[in-house]
């Protein structure tokens, strides 16, 4: 095991998880270049996996404990939410295959290929970004910002741009996405004035208008 590999397994961070500064305050009489080869020979030898410049994670066989997706998506890119298909997969509204991990950001898009997988993070400007965005607790010592259902529907038809009310209506939801109707008229309708407060696209709040109008039936 590598000096770097041996004293991160010691302090075992959640999920794996460091960045330079853990490096730094685990080697502080170390120069920069040598913190720079002590990661190299760790990332060498397989028991550090580089997410971007700055940010890794142990291998799965130096981990104390599980590193969710969503808590990796975090890291990679703030400030940011899960959501989207990743979002509605999570409350249980799609299957569960969704091959990356969808987040939306303030700042601009991103996307990372790692190890772990593929991240992206797509821009939706609103008035009020943590509009229906929750704090879940997705692991066992992992935390991440996740959109409620409503506000991943909200950013997926922010996102796409030919989805309106007057036209798709709930078939962009129940045949599109596959959404089960009877799980859509179950969502917490509260969660959509708060996020249809949230947004400032004219069509993305057209969109919610109907919506609430037709779970109200």
């Amino acid at each position: 095991m590598q000096a770097l590999t041996e004293k991160l397994y010691l302090i075992a961070p959640p999920g794996g998880l460091f960045d330079e500064s853990v490096v730094r305050n685990l080697f502080p009489s170390t120069s920069a270049g040598g913190r720079k080869l002590l990661v190299h020979r760790a990332s060498a030898k397989g028991e550090i996996l580089r997410l971007k410049p700055g940010l890794y994670c142990l291998a799965p066989d130096y981990r104390k404990s599980t590193l969710h997706p969503f808590v990796v998506a975090a890291a990679l890119h703030s400030p940011s939410h899960v959501s989207m298909e990743s979002a509605l997969a999570y409350h249980g509204l799609i299957p569960e295959a969704v091959y990356q991990v969808s987040s939306v950001t303030i700042g601009r898009t991103r996307r990372f290929k790692t190890p772990l997988g593929v991240f992206t993070f797509s821009r939706v400007p609103t008035i009020d970004p943590m509009a229906g965005v929750r704090a879940e607790k997705v692991d066992a010592s992992g935390w991440a910002f996740v959109a409620s259902p409503i506000r991943a529907i909200a950013d997926l038809v922010y996102l796409r741009k030919e989805i309106r009310w007057e036209s798709d209506g709930l078939r962009f939801l129940t045949d599109s996405l596959r959404i089960d109707e009877d799980e859509m008229r179950r969502m917490h309708r509260a969660d959509l004035d708060e996020v249809h407060r949230g947004f400032k696209n004219l069509r993305t709040k057209s969109y919610l208008e109907g919506l609430r109008k037709e779970l109200s039936r």
